[in-house]
């Protein structure tokens, strides 16, 4: 209502309220997450299962208490972010959401190796689950079942906790005029590559999810637009009708809403370092392509590069950066990665 925008505009900055609510979210998260370890001697299993209510895990905690502050939040405009744990390591949740998997379709992948031609440093040594008892040995049969047992299980804990909290705004009915965003901040490797955890420039760990609910649109629509998390600043502040400010990097996806064949970005870009932040790895994904280019902060050389072909099914499995025949795809797309930079070039192209 213009009631509703003109408190939003006399409100603090958008990003100054979303920092003070990340603080408070991450706060309770992390609290929950130190009393939950302090039952664990180090190093702690990588899963936990135990015939609990979902508020004894710290994610059923984290939405208890979302729900109770809503009541706080309910009479003026608010921006409420609420951060869940899980699906991230320890995969741990209450038994009724392991019950709803077996271990049978816990099928770790045949893909066992990195791709072929990758350079050396775009692989991950999976260190995170190495900080957890038995990690090293993830690519075990029943130990790599075990761990996708776990993150589907964990994945549809948290999946009742989101749905727990939008519940409790349509009890409030505040799901009308609230605008939802839903997004993970990375993939995720279950043994594919003989791999884990994420750390890498790969499809499965820069692809991350994105799902978005505003009053008025249609909904169970999908994109295939390539979109990014700077994106989502830009896209609540032209939903709740502010103005998008100029140094924002993202571009609103509200036009997506409507249209989701719509044309939109020709490339979506990220980054991932090696050997401290010596090597920058800098990634752009096009409709057809990712490519890559591990560069020297210092000298700036690219040192290695990636080229993997997406009209292809499947997972990144053939680095071609290498390969004659795709030459001058790799001229094209190295001169749209500028370095690191075409983003801008990108983000200014989308009307």
């Amino acid at each position: 209502s213009p009631e509703g925008i003109a408190a939003l505009q006399a409100a603090k900055p958008l990003a100054e309220k979303k920092r003070e609510a990340m603080a408070k979210a991450v706060s309770v998260s992390e609290r929950a997450k130190i009393d939950l370890s302090a039952e664990y001697r180090h190093p702690m299993p990588f899963t936990d299962c135990a015939d609990v209510p979902d508020n004894a895990y710290p994610d059923g905690d984290i939405a208890d208490k979302a729900i109770a502050h809503l009541q706080v939040l309910k009479d003026k405009p608010f921006f409420f972010a609420v951060g869940f744990l899980k699906p991230h390591l320890p995969f741990a949740a209450p038994k009724k959401y392991w019950d709803m998997y077996t271990r049978s379709q816990c099928a770790p992948s045949a893909v066992k190796d990195w791709p072929k031609g990758m350079p050396p440093i775009a692989g991950s040594n999976w260190g995170e689950l190495l900080g957890y008892a038995n990690g090293a040995k993830a690519n075990e049969p029943d130990v790599a079942r075990q761990l996708i047992h776990g993150y589907c299980a964990a994945t549809s804990y948290v999946d009742a906790q989101i749905g727990r909290v939008i519940d409790g705004l349509d009890r409030l009915g505040l799901r009308g005029n609230t605008v939802i965003i839903l997004w993970g901040d990375h993939g995720w490797k279950l043994g594919e590559y003989g791999a884990w955890c994420k750390h890498t420039n790969f499809e499965l760990d820069a692809h991350a999810p994105l799902i978005l609910d505003a009053p008025g649109c249609t909904q169970g629509r999908r994109t295939q637009a390539l979109v990014e998390f700077v994106d989502i600043y830009p896209t609540l502040a032209d939903l709740c009708g502010l103005p998008v400010p100029a140094a924002c990097e993202g571009t609103s996806m509200v036009p997506l809403l409507n249209d989701p064949k719509r044309a939109w970005k020709a490339a979506a870009f990220s980054q991932y370092p090696r050997k401290g932040d010596q090597v920058m790895g800098y990634t752009m994904r096009t409709k057809d392509w990712r490519y890559t280019e591990w560069i020297d902060r210092k000298t700036r050389q690219v040192v290695a590069r990636e080229l993997y072909d997406h009209r292809l099914p499947g997972m990144e499995l053939v680095n071609l950066a290498d390969d004659p025949t795709h030459a001058g795809t790799v001229t094209k797309l190295s001169a749209q990665l500028a370095g690191g930079s075409g983003w801008k070039a990108v983000a200014k192209g989308v009307n």
